[in-house]
């Protein structure tokens, strides 16, 4: 399976800091129960490689890319 391939898993996300001082992403669904923890550099660059995604995808999409929020 790749990126492009739909799917009709259902799975729950959640994403926060650990007591650790991790970031936490944690995918729980049936059979599925995977967290993961990065360094907070390491989180960064998976936020930043979200956002470059998000703005593909809105250019694809014809919605063009919006600056987030902040």
């Amino acid at each position: 399976m790749g990126i492009n391939s739909e799917s009709e898993v259902s799975t729950n996300l959640q994403v926060g800091p650990t007591d650790q001082g991790m970031v936490r992403i944690y995918i729980q669904g049936d059979g599925i129960d995977l967290p993961m923890d990065f360094d907070p550099e390491e989180a960064t660059e998976i936020a930043e490689e979200l956002m470059a995604a998000v703005e593909a995808a809105q250019l694809m999409s014809g919605k063009g890319a919006k600056k987030p929020k902040r």
